[in-house]
């Protein structure tokens, strides 16, 4: 393909063009020559700087994500057990109490998660209380709890304390490792002597003239 010549070739910017001259125009025209020998096509490549700070901020990210993954694989979580033991940790120290009654006590048999695992029966304690008004029916596993309560001793229809999380009344229990809310029998109201009788003596006494 030929272009015809309206001005005679120049060099711009530094760069000199390789270009062969026919009788028409200029056939044949080539890359440009960046600071080269004359003659050889070179190209020319921009590279832009890479900073410091983005190396150390690429390597800190790098290493949060792989702890961040090693962790997740190799972290053990925790158990039923255990969380039911915080549970009762925060509620024993933050819990608001309220008066509450026994229900009863009973067992239910919890299915396992997974193949090896098995069924396991749960002490469940059943409990009610009311706060503003409204009547709450709550349940606590106490099956390692045996140190601390005995389900034999839990008589129904006796009152308790509970202890609830503000703004959750349905998280509620009613012992602790450091706290229980139990009560060893019926609350003995304060006896009150009976006022000095009256004296009635002298309507006993005989009357006059009379023998």
């Amino acid at each position: 393909m030929e272009f015809p010549v309206s001005q005679p070739l120049r060099k711009m910017g530094g760069m000199d063009g390789v270009r062969e001259r026919s009788g028409r125009g200029i056939r044949g025209v080539r890359y440009p020559l960046v600071g080269g020998i004359r003659g050889s096509a070179s190209y020319a490549m921009n590279f832009q700087p890479v900073h410091s700070w983005e190396i150390a901020v690429t390597a800190v990210v790098g290493a949060g994500l792989l702890a961040l993954g090693l962790w997740l694989i190799f972290h053990k979580r925790p158990t039923a057990e255990e969380l039911e033991r915080a549970r009762r940790h925060f509620l024993a120290h933050s819990g608001r109490l309220v008066d509450g009654m026994l229900l009863d006590v009973c067992e239910v048999i919890s299915p396992a998660k997974s193949k090896k695992e098995k069924d396991r029966t749960l002490t469940m304690l059943l409990f009610s209380y009311r706060i503003g008004g409204v009547d709450y029916e709550s349940s606590q596993d106490i099956t390692e709890m045996s140190g601390v309560i005995e389900a034999a001793q839990v008589r129904a229809g006796f009152p308790c304390s509970a202890r609830y999380q503000p703004g959750n009344p349905h998280n509620s229990i009613v012992v602790a490792e450091e706290w229980s809310g139990l009560r060893e029998g019926l609350p003995v109201f304060p006896s009150y002597d009976d006022p000095d009788p009256i004296d009635r003596s002298h309507l006993e006494s005989p009357r006059p003239g009379r023998g």
